[in-house]
């Protein structure tokens, strides 16, 4: 089987998770610039066999898209025209932000780490991919 990669999308970095390739657990990979994140894909891509990619879906808590979808659209249109290849889907990603913070305080992380942004993002991608991975699972 093929990896799934997931993105939590940002303004000025993005976090990046991956499946294992039977597609069963989701592991952080890493957080890079968003400026460079479509070279980053691209790369991964060539490397690794990548058959999906979530993106993470802003939402604010009224259901609305928030601002950063004006972003992100231009990214997943790029990543579709220059990556045929690979599948894209949204998927909802309301309070991982706060689900990553509060992961790191139950496993103990102390308090400079948990203000690391980019430890946040990579978390943040690793619980939008459990979640799809969890979601697809009831699915079948």
């Amino acid at each position: 089987m093929s990896r799934i990669l997931a993105i939590d999308y940002g303004k000025k970095r993005s976090g990046i998770a991956v499946t294992d390739t039977l597609q069963m657990i989701a592991n952080g990979l890493t957080t890079v610039p968003t400026h460079t994140l479509f070279d980053f894909i691209k790369n991964y891509i060539e490397t690794e066999d990548v058959e999906k990619i979530i993106v993470g879906l802003p939402r604010q808590n009224s259901g609305e898209f928030s601002d950063n979808m004006k972003n992100i659209t231009p990214f997943v249109n790029r990543v579709r025209k220059n990556l045929p290849q690979v599948n894209i889907e949204f998927y909802d990603e309301r309070f991982t932000s706060v689900l990553a913070h509060r992961a790191m305080l139950d496993s103990g992380i102390g308090r400079k780490a948990r203000q690391d942004k980019a430890l946040v993002d990579k978390i943040s991608a690793t619980i939008i991919l459990e979640d799809y991975l969890e979601a697809q699972r009831f699915r079948r």
